[in-house]
Formats: C-alpha cells, structure tokens, sequence
C-alpha cells in the first residue's frame, strides 16, 4: 500500500504533537474511569463504563491517526512569496470584500480560522496565481492583493 505524503506547516505539525501528548497523558485518567466504573459489578448495564471504553477507543484511534499523520507529514517550507503555493498567506479582494486566507494541507484547513486546503476549490483555483493577478471563481470577481 503507497503511503500519502502530508503537507503540514511547521505549526500545524507541532499542534498535532500537542495534541498527541495530551491524549497519551490523559491514558492514566481513562484507565481509572474504567476501573472505578468496573467496580459497580454487571457490566452488561453500566453506562459509565460504556462511556469509559468508548471514550478509551476514540482516544487511542486518534493517537494512531495523529501517529500516522505525523510518519508522513511533509513540512511546508516558507519559499519565495511572487505565487500562492503551500504556506502562502494571500490577500484577496471579492466582490469589494478583503478576505485573507493560508493555504495548507486538507489536514490542517480550517475555513473558520481562514486556513483553507490546497485541494478545496478555492484552494485550487489560488494555486499559482500571483499578486495583481485577477480571476472569477464561483462568479465572484477574485484579486490577489498581496502574498505573503
């Protein structure tokens, strides 16, 4: 099976080792839930310790995830800016309205924090593009104001 390279920024990546290191500290804690939910005897009807192990199985399927991600992460490295790329912070004008987005890995988007995937539509149609440079996606007028 090939393995999928992953694009990450330097910061993306060390919010997946934070988050990773969080979750293995927090194993000790889970462990005791299911052990102090264990005493109460039938297990066949206690909800703590149902939520206890699903709790331990969302956790340890998330380190794995993040394990993997982290395996074949590609850090993106900050290049010359006269074209959006990976990394890139670009200064769009729609429609008369100033967005600002980072383009980065599907890993790392996310639209509320104007972090948006390379491999989202808008993502694809910025890749690039240069500063000065206008377009129309999703019949808006787009102009890159500035990459940095």
């Amino acid at each position: 099976m090939i393995k999928k390279t992953i694009s990450l920024t330097s910061e993306g990546k060390k919010e997946l080792e934070q988050e990773l290191d969080e979750l293995i500290k927090n194993r000790p804690v889970i462990a005791e839930k299911i052990a102090t939910a264990r005493a109460f005897g039938d297990l066949s009807e206690n909800e703590e310790y149902s939520s206890a192990r699903n709790e331990q199985k969302m956790a340890e399927s998330r380190i794995l995830e993040i394990q993997d991600i982290l395996k074949n992460a590609k850090i993106i490295r900050g290049g010359k800016k006269d074209k959006a790329d990976l990394g890139a912070t670009i200064s769009l004008e729609m429609n008369g309205r100033k967005v600002e987005y980072t383009l980065v890995g599907p890993t790392e988007a996310n639209p509320l924090e104007g972090k948006i995937s390379n491999e989202s539509p808008i993502g694809k149609a910025l890749l690039g593009k240069k500063t000065g440079e206008e377009f129309e996606f999703n019949g808006k007028n787009v102009k890159i104001i500035d990459i940095q």
